[in-house]
């Protein structure tokens, strides 16, 4: 436990699965893919990649310290840049420089008391991945792929924007700007610092906002192999046995991520409003060079709680789908078990086998397929073993089910599309409250 930390965030194993397991030589091999090295690399790069020792740990402090608290400080401070034309001057600088920090904070905190309590290797699960199917290690593994291109494709085009903008501002307001000793030197110095200032406080927010995705994404692996069991004979003491554990995997991940996604709420949304507000007030003056760089900084926020919100509410739904899917399979047996004991049904009319449904069988009109994109929720007919399971076990599985919902939750509420829309509502009404004081008054 103690020595968890210590571990490598890729685990480098080479035992093979029982039968039933996964890949030959185990999952996670030396040769670990060109995604799993890019992945483990990025979390290096913005230092909380290992903190095995006080060193490693202080140079990863030192850096969050310069980069997320110390260059925007100064920069808003030093580069304020308040006699410079219209063009040159930062209105909204503060509130750019103040939601990035807050965010690259919060984050950050995160990612190293995850690091030091669990290790990224058990944070991710991926200790005991060796022990899931075949199907679900490629498909977590393809999902590592997208998450890599995700970040990429969030952080790199808004960080060449950022780019553009910061190297246009030095070299056509040069003689404004403030320096010291050499202009060049200086202005150059400057725009490097602030340049790695900005994507490393973007991509940690990120980064945290992909790993939750990506976890979220593992345990909707787990409820689609996990839906299988309906597909052919069980007993519905393993079924349980399942379910629990998954149930008590979605806890864990809620309990882990909890703070940070109320944060993150709650910050997404402050930044957003004061972003509003000080953009309609009656004295803005707002122009593509003032308000481009408060747009992109906006633009990652939301894209990255969205990420968040999307995932945990996916999640939930495929959890909570598994009860219709109990249901569907409980109401077949039902239907088709054999009453000739009560005189109701002959059994000349009974089909021989155990199983009654043909697993093709569909009840979705022709026009709608395309639309269905849940496997779990859908109006298939489910195969039943009619022989295996009695109407009273599975009436009180369907119960528990019922009963019993698994999903994500925020200190106990479940990230649901409910709660979606109660976020939205409450959003919506804040928003036009602000906006009846700004410019109703004005």
């Amino acid at each position: 436990m103690e020595n968890e930390g210590d571990q490598a965030f890729i685990p480098r194993t080479t035992r093979s699965k029982a039968a039933g397991g996964g890949l030959e030589g185990g999952y996670w091999s030396d040769d670990e893919g060109f995604e799993l090295k890019s992945f483990r690399l990025c979390l290096k790069l913005v230092g909380v990649g290992d903190h095995s020792n006080i060193w490693r740990t202080g140079f990863s402090w030192s850096v969050f310290l310069v980069l997320a608290i110390g260059v925007p400080v100064l920069s808003h401070f030093v580069l304020s840049c308040d006699t410079c034309d219209a063009s040159h001057r930062r209105p909204y600088d503060a509130v750019v420089q103040l939601s990035l920090s807050v965010f690259a904070i919060i984050s950050f905190a995160c990612l190293s008391s995850w690091c030091r309590k669990y290790g990224l290797k058990r944070f991710l699960f991926l200790d005991k991945l060796d022990d899931e199917s075949h199907w679900i290690q490629q498909r977590y593994k393809q999902q590592l792929r997208r998450s890599m291109k995700l970040l990429c494709v969030y952080v790199l085009p808004c960080f060449a924007l950022e780019s553009a903008y910061r190297i246009w501002w030095y070299v056509t307001g040069a003689t404004q700007i403030p320096y010291y000793q050499n202009m060049y030197v200086s202005d150059t110095i400057a725009c490097i610092l602030q340049l790695s200032s900005w994507v490393y406080r973007i991509s940690i927010f990120i980064i945290v906002c992909i790993l939750y995705q990506s976890i979220c994404y593992l345990q909707i692996f787990k409820l689609e192999d996990f839906a299988q069991v309906f597909q052919r004979e069980s007993e519905v003491g393993s079924i349980l046995k399942e379910h629990l554990r998954m149930r008590r995997n979605l806890r864990i991940i809620s309990h882990r991520f909890r703070k940070f996604i109320l944060l993150s709420l709650i910050g997404v949304s402050a930044s957003q409003f004061f972003s509003l507000l000080v953009t309609i007030r009656s004295n803005a003056n707002n122009n593509l060079f003032e308000f481009g760089e408060l747009a992109i900084c906006s633009i990652n926020l939301v894209a990255g709680l969205f990420i968040c919100l999307r995932s945990a509410t996916k999640i939930t739904h495929k959890a909570q789908s598994v009860t219709s899917l109990a249901a569907k399979w409980h109401i077949c047996a039902t239907i088709n078990s054999y009453d000739d004991m009560d005189g109701e049904t002959p059994t000349s009319q009974l089909p021989t086998t155990n199983q009654v449904f043909p697993a093709n069988i569909d009840w979705v009109l022709d026009e709608e397929e395309e639309d269905v994109d849940d496997d779990q929720d859908n109006t298939k007919l489910v195969p039943i073993f009619a022989h295996t399971i009695s109407f009273q076990k599975r009436q009180a599985l369907v119960t528990y089910l019922e009963n019993n919902r698994a999903g994500m939750t925020v200190f106990g509420f479940m990230m649901d599309r409910t709660w979606l829309h109660t976020i939205f509502g409450i959003e919506l009404a804040l928003l036009l409250w602000l906006l009846n004081k700004t410019i109703g008054i004005c």
